[in-house]
């Protein structure tokens, strides 16, 4: 059996509630980049299993979590010393907001909470004029609708890191580490219902934080550019098609 060119570094899960209807983080990716689950590699780091030895010819995406990067968590670190290696070796590699923050974390940057308690919805992000030149950004809008959800955020960046997209609240929305890395604080793997459910789900919080939960749910829409960053990421290093092996 070939092995799966695609892997996906899957940091938490969603709670039972959300998994149970609209399935689990990989399945998210698996919906979002086009390409069965079965094509692809799902490492459940955060319960402790084993990554593979970095490949150059494979590709890495990092997700989401309901965990914080600052807390140290063994499993968290080894996960970086594992970026650290993938970096060395040239593979390419893809971070998603908990992933987002553990690579720029893994590479010497450093990661806190935003100071607002959240940045949560659907909501915009602008290009930088960097963004122009990069291959998975080039012929996008300067700014369109992404998906977030995160209490922390890259703080400062590692060195030689550049930031190609930011937000009213973020500066560091997005983070390119080279000709292989690249990284979104926000979510281009959300379906639009479970974006809805989530937050929802935390209506209590939010109203207690002061935020109208209606008008967070009102700017919920399709996110065509950011998911088409994840796709285009997988066709950039992938493109003799590979990631259609098992």
């Amino acid at each position: 059996m070939a092995q799966s060119a695609v892997i996906i570094i899957q940091t938490g899960t969603p709670p039972a509630a959300i998994r149970q209807q609209y399935g689990d983080l990989p399945q998210w990716f698996s919906q979002a980049i086009g390409r069965p689950l079965s094509a692809i590699q799902v490492v459940r780091v955060f319960e402790g299993e084993a990554l593979p030895a970095p490949d150059p010819a494979r590709l890495a995406v990092i997700t989401g979590s309901w965990d914080m990067v600052t807390d140290r968590l063994p499993w968290s670190e080894a996960t970086a010393e594992w970026i650290r290696q993938a970096m060395a070796a040239e593979m390419p590699l893809l971070g998603v907001c908990y992933g987002h923050q553990l690579m720029a974390h893994a590479l010497g940057g450093e990661v806190g909470y935003l100071d607002c308690i959240r940045e949560t919805g659907c909501l915009p992000v602008s290009l930088t004029p960097s963004a122009a030149a990069d291959p998975l950004l080039e012929n996008l809008p300067a700014t369109f609708p992404v998906h977030l959800t995160h209490m922390q955020s890259v703080t400062r960046l590692p060195a030689g890191a550049e930031v190609l997209g930011r937000s009213a609240i973020d500066p560091h929305q997005i983070i390119r580490y080279g000709k292989y890395a690249v990284s979104t604080q926000f979510h281009p793997e959300f379906p639009v219902a479970a974006a809805r459910a989530m937050i929802e789900r935390n209506r209590t919080v939010f109203s207690q934080e002061g935020r109208d939960t209606d008008a967070i749910l009102a700017q919920i829409t399709e996110t065509p550019e950011a998911t088409g960053i994840l796709q285009r990421f997988i066709e950039h290093h992938l493109p003799d098609g590979r990631a259609e092996g098992c």
